[in-house]
């Protein structure tokens, strides 16, 4: 009852969550992650209630925003996510952020007052409407749940497009801001009757054909190939190509593929790892530049990279849904398709031609065997660990089928400048936006969904920001957590702030912390360790532990220059 209202004669707040509920898991949903809460009552009794759906509960509504993050992220099927009024729903706007960038889907559900309690001195009340401003692909906010006619479509009609927003294309975040009036618990009378369609299926069910590039594209794009045969391909992160696919078209193209390690096609012989030191080295860049570039996924991690496709290069960049991924403003054309039926498209074309490309590729295939083994060299002849090491360790010993979640900042680059091709491994990063924050949860996101191994690898200040998201870790999907311990913003230490008199204090920022107790605190169990060698008896032990690896960060960035160095050497070399 609210004021100046009757009691209904059937429970329109129960009613409504139910056939939201019902609706969602018609449609394809199989996880929701709850912040406790009062106002959200109705609705998180309804998902508890659902056995479709398995419910996880989060105390922090950070760490409960990136966990539905991650559960997306892997899964590619929305997580609802679900808090109470009030500054709860502000803590969701970092993980709506990283899935509107990233192309997450996600089904946020924030809980509110009715309009006659807002601006009105009501407790945990404020201005909810369009909270998270353009970031969303849709917003509603129905109104309080009423007992009128037509309420059974109007309520899942709402669920089928919140669905449908979130999974795309483009795939991300949708906001449900669901104001429920009093009394919150069920009231004892029958729910609004709102059944679904009898069949079992959505309301409303869409379908979406992958964008497919037209054949005059195709063969245009194919005859520039063939007129331009020093070309390359280069994939970035969310590429979302199968790697058979890319190792078809190098092949017919005769092309080096230069594969972010987080791309998920850093796995066949056309492969070059080593870009990142190759571009380094003094004429390199300038004898090895393409005539024409075809770009996959995100830009790619590396500066050093990305500076090298410069404008001057003829550069074509697919994307399926027309994001505009181009920050240096170089791109000479884009082309809005699903980029592996096109990369696909275009080996059957070029095979139906004669090419002759064995230098270019050679020249970049024997570029990638010095430098690999220059790094490799050095990496071996290190005799303290760091972070060039760990990633290079990390990814080559990780299990078929396990997944590797890595964190931005420094991790996210020592893995693309080390890691070596190699397939049957998923990695993930939140690299929609590149921040740290929320990591730990979004490795037990991903977990959630993953059937093999989920190992988390990350910086210090990255783990400190989401410690929380350790509560209650023994009662979930296990990961296991490398932290890289440097005592601060170990990535710093390469950019132009390291030589300033305030760097400590501003940068380096130094916490002092013991990790492994931080992270015992929290209820995990945690080892400080040497190296990787305890990492495969972690995994098999089934439960989620974090190891902690101490590293010197002045010594880190001598080690990473070194890899340079003995790159240029090895490359410069005659053989």
């Amino acid at each position: 009852m609210h004021s100046g209202g009757t009691v209904s004669e059937r429970d329109s707040n129960a009613g409504f969550a139910a056939a939201l509920v019902d609706e969602w898991a018609r449609c394809g949903c199989t996880h929701a992650v709850v912040a406790p809460g009062s106002r959200s009552t109705p609705l998180a009794l309804a998902l508890a209630r659902e056995h479709r759906i398995e419910v996880h509960v989060v105390l922090d509504e950070r760490s409960a925003a990136f966990r539905a993050l991650g559960i997306g992220l892997a899964s590619g099927r929305p997580a609802i996510l679900l808090c109470t009024s009030g500054t709860a729903a502000t803590n969701f706007h970092p993980a709506v952020l990283e899935a509107a960038h990233a192309r997450v889907p996600l089904i946020v559900c924030t809980a509110d007052r009715p309009p006659e309690l807002r601006d009105a001195g009501a407790g945990q009340t404020i201005d909810q409407a369009k909270l998270y401003g353009d970031a969303v692909r849709w917003f509603v906010d129905p109104g309080p749940p009423t007992d009128l006619p037509g309420a059974r479509a109007t309520w899942r009609a709402l669920a089928c497009r919140a669905y449908s927003s979130a999974v795309g294309p483009p795939a991300g975040p949708v906001h449900c801001n669901l104001p429920f009036r009093e009394p919150l618990v069920p009231t004892g009378a029958e729910p609004v009757d709102a059944p679904g369609r009898a069949d079992g299926r959505p309301w409303t069910s869409t379908s979406v054909a992958p964008a497919r590039a037209a054949h005059d594209v195709v063969v245009s794009l194919a005859e520039l190939i063939h007129a331009r045969p020093r070309g390359v391909l280069v994939a970035g992160w969310g590429a979302r190509v199968a790697p058979v696919v890319v190792e078809r078209f190098a092949r017919a193209a005769g092309w080096p593929v230069l594969a972010d390690a987080i791309s998920g096609v850093r796995a066949d012989a056309h492969a070059v790892s080593t870009y990142e030191a190759l571009l380094r080295v003094e004429g390199f860049g300038d004898a090895h530049r393409p005539d024409l570039v075809v770009r996959i996924g995100a830009p790619p991690t590396s500066k050093v990279l990305d500076a090298w496709l410069g404008p001057d290069t003829t550069q074509i960049v697919v994307d399926p849904d027309g994001a505009w991924l181009d920050p240096r403003h170089a791109a000479t054309q884009r082309i809005v398709a699903d980029a592996e039926l096109l990369l696909d498209d275009l080996a059957g074309q070029l095979a139906q031609t004669e090419r002759s490309t064995g230098e270019w590729l050679d020249a970049w295939l024997d570029a990638e065997l010095r430098a690999r083994g220059a790094i490799d060299r050095a990496l071996d002849a290190a005799t303290t660990p760091y972070e060039g090491v760990l990633a290079r360790d990390l990814a080559a010993v990780l299990p078929e089928g396990a997944s590797l979640v890595v964190a931005s900042s420094l991790p996210v680059r020592a893995l693309e400048w080390c890691m070596a091709p190699r397939d049957g491994i998923t990695i993930y990063a939140n690299r929609g936006v590149n921040g740290i924050d929320g990591f730990v949860s979004t490795a037990f996101g991903v977990a959630t969904t993953e059937p093999g191994p989920v190992v988390a690898f990350c910086g210090d200040l990255c783990f400190l920001h989401d410690t929380n998201g350790l509560l209650g870790a023994r009662d979930r999907a296990p990961v296991t957590f490398v932290v890289v311990d440097n005592d601060g913003g170990g990535i710093f230490s390469f950019l132009p702030q390291q030589p300033l008199p305030e760097f400590e204090q501003l940068f380096g920022t130094p916490h002092g912390l013991d990790l492994v107790a931080v992270a015992r605190a929290h209820g995990g169990r945690a080892d400080a360790v040497d190296d990787l060698h305890e990492l495969k008896d972690a995994i098999a032990a089934g439960e989620t532990r974090v190891l902690v690896i101490r590293v010197d960060r002045n010594a880190s960035v001598e080690h990473h220059r070194a890899l340079w160095e003995a790159v240029a050497t090895a490359v410069s070399s005659p053989r």
